[in-house]
């Protein structure tokens, strides 16, 4: 009888320790609810002692959570239609608030991540979107954070992972960035073009001092050419040399040219020459002139032969 006694005490106790002893982990917190009232002692890691029948644990997680945002699809301020997604970083600071206060904490901080990152995407442009994603986190953190305070759950960090954009708009900027390199090019081209004149610059003067400089360079040129195994030697001829010969060549054209413009003078000066002479007599008539058979037919006239009128 006495054994049957001790055996159902030990059953007993062992089912009172089973219903009242209580694991905490060391990342989290345990709160005892007595009767449905939770008591304001947080329970650290460890074995707890609870009255069975009265007491109930609740475990909270204090470990940093990540949870990822849900694609939004939104319009930015410069009407761009984009789909952003991104990743929030929170833990728990009050175990308490965040058990009694909300009923799913994770399921309210998820929902209002979803709603700041839409309202985010309204207010920013384009390419703050692209290019600013650090201010962006910032602003967004401290839009969910706000409400989250009152939950016991502080943001730790919010970064935006992806921004997806029309296939239309993705083309327009990859032509936008492909002419922006271009020009980068052309003006880092011209830039040399600039910087490699003035120093050509220096360097014709240095060869103007010194023609053996010029001399050398012209070798210098030729090796380089012949080194590349080619079958055709191309060899430079001296400008100077050109120009020397130039300005000593005679010019045959010259004297042909004054010939041709004498001799048309000479030709109208001949008939001038060949006019027949008159002589003057002694009492200053002059004889009249021999006419040729010729002109035996054409009219005669006072002043044709000659004869100039008299006083008789």
């Amino acid at each position: 009888m006495v054994v049957e006694i001790l055996s159902a005490v030990v059953v007993a106790g062992g089912a009172w320790l089973a219903a009242s002893v209580r694991v905490v982990k060391q990342y989290e917190r345990g709160l005892i609810f007595r009767f449905g009232r939770v008591r304001s002692r947080v329970q650290g890691p460890g074995l707890t002692l609870l009255v069975p029948f009265a007491d109930r644990l609740q475990k909270v997680n204090m470990q940093i959570v990540t949870m990822p945002v849900p694609a939004q699809d939104g319009i930015t301020r410069d009407n761009v239609t984009v789909r952003v997604d991104a990743v929030v970083y929170f833990k728990v600071i009050d175990p308490v608030v965040a058990a009694v206060n909300v009923q799913d904490y994770r399921a309210a901080v998820g929902q209002v991540a979803q709603t700041s990152l839409r309202s985010i995407i309204g207010k920013s442009d384009l390419d703050d979107l692209l290019s600013n994603r650090e201010r962006l986190n910032q602003g967004l953190e401290l839009m969910i954070d706000s409400p989250a305070l009152d939950w016991g759950i502080h943001i730790d960090r919010v970064e935006i992972k992806d921004v997806a954009l029309p296939e239309a708009m993705k083309r327009s900027m990859s032509r936008q960035a492909e002419a922006e390199r271009e020009r980068r090019a052309r003006v880092i081209s011209a830039d040399g073009e600039l910087q490699a004149s003035y120093k050509l610059a220096q360097a014709a003067a240095t060869m103007a001092d010194t023609p053996s400089a010029l001399q050398l360079r012209l070798l210098e040129t030729v090796v380089q050419v012949s080194s590349e195994k080619n079958s055709t030697l191309v060899l430079p001829f001296p400008i100077e040399l050109l120009r020397f010969l130039d300005s000593h060549t005679a010019k045959p054209d010259a004297p042909a040219k004054v010939e041709q413009t004498a001799q048309p003078q000479a030709v109208e000066a001949k008939p001038e020459a060949e006019a027949p002479e008159t002589k003057t007599e002694a009492n200053g008539h002059g004889a009249p002139a021999q006419r040729s058979p010729g002109d035996a037919g054409a009219p005669r006239s006072p002043g044709d032969a000659g004869l100039l009128p008299t006083s008789d």
